[in-house]
């Protein structure tokens, strides 16, 4: 089904739970959190999904989405560290916090790539991962969550 391997329809399921996931807590709870089972299920999704997709090599060897697993590992690695420690002090909520929210818009740019790259079946909007038409695409998402993470932080900052 649109090219993908046993392996990559598992992992673009995983990510789909976890992404499902992560908004069923922003919109629960206004943040993702570990504490909460579907904060939960967003993290070990998006390990599962980072995992998984290291196994994946469509697009040749070792590259960018590769890089990318690793970089959304080691955001939710200090999110999770944050979140359940001390160690950025006073901050630590807003590191999980933002952490977290991170990493839920770090799905969107593989998800981007790949689905249009596959979409419309028969002609695909890009022509291949490097395509420039995809920037503006992810351009608008991280925008989305500058604007949320803006949100994140003043509600905490109400917060006691």
């Amino acid at each position: 089904m649109f090219g993908l391997t046993p392996l990559g329809t598992l992992h673009t399921a995983i990510s789909l739970i976890a992404v499902v996931a992560g908004f069923v807590a922003l919109a629960r709870d206004k943040e993702i959190s570990t504490k909460s089972a579907a904060g939960s299920l967003f993290f070990w999704g998006t390990v599962i999904t980072c995992l998984t997709g290291f196994g994946i090599f469509r697009h040749g060897g070792f590259g960018n989405p590769h890089v990318l697993g690793i970089v959304t590992l080691i955001v939710l690695g200090v999110a999770v560290a944050a979140e359940r420690g001390s160690a950025f002090g006073r901050v630590s909520r807003y590191v999980a916090t933002l952490g977290y929210s991170l990493g839920l818009f770090l799905h969107f740019i593989p998800a981007t790539v790949e689905t249009l790259t596959r979409l419309p079946a028969g002609a695909p909007f890009l022509a291949n991962p490097d395509d420039p038409k995809a920037q503006p695409i992810i351009g608008v998402f991280f925008l989305i969550f500058l604007v949320g993470a803006t949100l994140q932080v003043l509600r905490l900052r109400r917060r006691p």
